[in-house]
């Protein structure tokens, strides 16, 4: 009870900033219950006459909320198919900017993790120089046999951690609450995004995965010539502190910088592309947060990423299903980029590929009577998966995640050349995978994986045999006697059910009397 109750206030104090904010301006009442179009009425009478305008009022009110709710609006930022289009594009722009902690703080995060004075790690220490709602930054130096050298290190905040269980505790008790009471929460799989959300949280908070992302790329990248990341201090990392090459690089978004240092900006905007769609199509594995800040160039004219907490991961059908589809559409074989949906199971079975190609064809052909710069390959796939919505396509995050990227570095192209043609920058990186995957040496290395499968799983055929003889002598069992449950199982079940009844009724009651409490404020005000 004690824990339901103060869910339900931390969900009051979130919904009364909603509220505040204009939030709730947002919602379509039309469709919603009378109930529910009550209190939203009730709560927008609080709404605070400066209130922004658009969309941006939830970034807004996330802001407000603290740093577990930035994270919320970052990640529905890539789920649009929660959130509505229009809201996760405004939610693109929330900035994740927190006051840094203290110094004294942070060194003893760095002396708790590391397990040494940072006199000894470190031959200096320096004041933070940016701060997120997780971690903030710290220009260090170490002593090397060369002299000292510039090192970047990343420091847990203090308390963080408890901070976003106690709020992700609350989002998941609003969320099962909501799949419980709505078929269309349940369609949203609110519960799903919670604990996606909850993931995500805890690999950006344990750094030594963040440093392993780092160095799997770096694998990835090594015969790249115009990309690279930071080289990782594993000595002097741990959990809670990362520590990294300092880049002396130029951000992206210092265009004024760049210019004076004579880069050719067309040739950055090709490389942001070709550098991601390399890494999403050859490694499977690509930087999901490529915004102009996350990057820098440096001397030599190399692109460097920063920030590796959010990554993205397209197993073998997912790269060959991004490749063919953008093949297709540049060759305009529809039938072919239709078929590929239904090859991958992602379209089911009973819908007509024909119907499915005429969809994808209205999506392609306004795109062939444009000229280069007017066409944009991320609004083609964010049309691409509105069609495929017709067509019972089941939301695929790690698409969703790609296509979201793909608006980030497309929009950090174009700030550089305006008139680029995404088409001819993919055409290379594009043709070289299908090439590569798909032409007779694809084809060789495909049957000998596929040998292999096979050999795996004749050796695995008699425990398959044991385990099946099992199974069927239990269901044997079964269809004798029934399916039994023990009384204890039968009186746990009605003691679960009861405390739900309970919660519920409890819950219920203690909404109303906030509402009522919100009006009788209202009137006596």
């Amino acid at each position: 009870m004690i824990s339901a109750l103060s869910h339900l206030l931390r969900l009051s104090r979130a919904g009364f900033v909603f509220a505040r904010e204009g939030v709730f301006a947002l919602v379509d009442t039309r469709p919603l219950p009378v109930p529910a179009r009550t209190a939203i009425a009730l709560a927008r009478l609080i709404e605070r006459p400066s209130a922004k305008d658009g969309s941006s009022r939830l970034a807004a009110a996330l802001s407000r909320l603290g740093p577990t709710y930035v994270k919320l609006g970052q990640f529905l930022a890539t789920r649009p198919d929660v959130v509505g289009t229009a809201i996760a594009r405004n939610l693109e722009s929330l900035q994740d900017k927190m006051p840094p902690f203290p110094q004294a703080e942070a060194e003893a995060t760095v002396v708790a993790a590391l397990g040494k004075p940072v006199a000894e790690a470190y031959a200096s220490l320096g004041p933070p120089v940016a701060a997120a709602s997780i971690a903030q930054v710290h220009r260090a130096e170490i002593d090397t046999e060369s002299g000292r050298k510039p090192v970047a290190v990343k420091i847990l905040r203090p308390g963080i951690e408890r901070r976003f269980k106690v709020d992700l505790d609350a989002f998941f008790f609003a969320a099962r609450r909501a799949e419980a009471a709505s078929l269309e929460a349940q369609r949203l799989r609110l519960i799903e995004v919670v604990n996606t959300l909850a993931r995500s949280v805890a690999l950006e908070m344990d750094f030594r995965l963040e440093a392993a992302a780092l160095s799997e790329m770096a694998e990835n990248t090594r015969e790249d010539p115009d990309f690279r990341v930071p080289t990782i201090d594993w000595d002097r990392t741990a959990r809670e502190v990362l520590t990294l090459e300092w880049i002396d690089g130029t951000r992206l978004n210092d265009r004024a910088t760049l210019e004076a240092k004579g880069f050719d900006l067309p040739a950055l905007g090709r490389n942001v592309i070709q550098s991601f769609l390399r890494h999403a199509l050859r490694d499977g594995f690509f930087h999901a947060d490529m915004h102009p800040g996350n990057l820098f160039v440096d001397d030599d004219g190399k692109l460097v990423a920063v920030d590796f907490g959010i990554m993205g991961r397209l197993g073998p059908k997912e790269r060959r299903f991004l490749a063919e589809i953008l093949f297709g559409f540049i060759t305009r074989n529809y039938h072919r980029v239709a078929q590929v949906h239904f090859d991958a199971g992602y379209v089911p079975r009973h819908h007509s590929v024909e119907a499915f190609a005429q969809a994808i064809r209205a999506i392609g052909e306004p795109i062939h009577n444009r000229t280069a710069e007017d066409i944009s390959m991320a609004k083609l796939l964010t049309l691409l998966f509105e069609v495929t919505g017709l067509f019972d396509m089941r939301t695929r995050p790690e698409l969703i995640l790609l296509q979201k990227t793909m608006v980030v570095v497309e929009g950090v192209a174009r700030a550089f050349d305006p008139k680029l043609d995404m088409w001819a920058t993919a055409d290379p990186v594009v043709r070289e995978w299908i090439a590569r995957n798909l032409g007779p040496v694809g084809k060789l290395e495909g049957a000998v994986e596929g040998a292999g499968e096979i050999g795996r799983f004749i050796g695995q055929v008699p425990s398959l045999l044991t385990r099946a003889g099992t199974l069927l002598d239990q269901l044997d069992d079964i269809t004798r006697d029934g399916l039994v449950l023990s009384p204890e199982t039968v009186e746990a079940i009605g003691r679960a059910e009861q405390r739900r009844n309970r919660w519920t009724a409890a819950a219920l009651w203690t909404i109303a009397a906030l509402l009522l409490w919100i009006g009788w404020m209202l009137v006596s005000g």
